[in-house]
């Protein structure tokens, strides 16, 4: 899964892109609204952290900029401490829920976890797809309750098909999805990770579609090639 981090403050960037990578997600920044505002209207993420109080932009005129355009990914703002009317100003312009500074890092990821789970139509913290489960609070995943260790790019695939069950999905919007805008779109990366990702999982869950990319179906409910 993809985070785009929109923060000023370059130690505080530093820990959220530190905390997001360590949970498995792959994390752009941008150090000013208007960096942030051109990833965001360019770049796929499945959900962002925008600060408030940008220099060039700020963070409502960039939010209300990505709803216009039409852009729907979560977005979680952070606020200052007390600042009651940049929390309303910011629900205002589009935003999903908000983390007021100074703030856990637990509850930015709980929120950012819940956020991303929403969007894709699942409340439960816990998702499957036949005998496969994965827990999306503590990233185990499980094979008829047994643990499947995964690297961090294999759990980040497989977190990324789970949340988008039944539907066929490219290879060209897995790697935007789960690697930063600097990645090699023509690498084949994707192939060799879904290769492993079957052969750990050991049942046929992950179902190529020929010409189209991959659906994540339970056994038997989708035809591999």
């Amino acid at each position: 899964m993809r985070v785009l981090v929109v923060e000023d403050d370059p130690e505080l960037s530093r820990q959220l892109k530190q905390a997001l990578t360590e949970s498995g997600y792959a994390v752009d920044h941008a150090a000013d609204g208007e960096e942030g505002h051109h990833l965001g209207d360019t770049e796929p993420y499945d959900a962002v952290v925008l600060d408030l109080g940008l220099p060039e932009i700020d963070g409502v005129t960039v939010l209300k900029r990505w709803r216009t355009a039409g852009k729907k990914m979560p977005v979680l703002i952070l606020t200052a401490r007390g600042q009651w009317g940049e929390k309303v100003a910011g629900f205002d312009a589009g935003a999903d829920d908000y983390v007021t500074k100074p703030f856990h890092m637990e509850e930015v990821l709980a929120r950012l976890r819940a956020l991303i789970r929403r969007s894709g139509g699942h409340a439960a913290p816990e998702l499957s797809c036949g005998p496969v489960v994965l827990d999306t609070n503590s990233s185990k995943v499980t094979v008829n309750g047994v643990p499947v260790k995964l690297t961090a790019q294999e759990l980040r695939l497989l977190a990324y098909l789970m949340h988008h069950q039944g539907k066929v999905v490219s290879r060209t919007e897995l790697t935007e999805h789960i690697y930063d805008h600097d990645f090699d779109l023509d690498s084949n990366t994707i192939e060799v990770f879904i290769g492993r990702l079957r052969k750990k999982l050991g049942v046929p869950i992950i179902h190529t579609k020929r010409g189209l990319g991959y659906q994540l179906a339970p056994p038997g409910e989708g035809d591999s090639v």
